[in-house]
């Protein structure tokens, strides 16, 4: 009985530190994506000031003839 004991908490220790494991990666996961979500709004506003620009461009070169 001793040893089934044994067996037992050696099994629910390394299920334990799967689970440490699991719970480390999942937050890095988490950090690694909240740092994409935060770096992601840049390349819309430069998307959207290079299109002002595009157009105000066109607009002059246009009104300029």
């Amino acid at each position: 009985m001793e040893a089934g004991f044994a067996r037992v908490d050696g099994s629910l220790a390394l299920l334990v530190q799967r689970s440490d494991q699991t719970d480390r990666r999942l937050t890095d996961h988490e950090e690694r994506l909240d740092a994409i979500e935060r770096n992601r709004w840049p390349a819309a506003s430069v998307g959207v000031l290079t299109g002002v620009v595009g157009a105000a461009t066109g607009l002059l070169a246009l009104l300029t003839r």
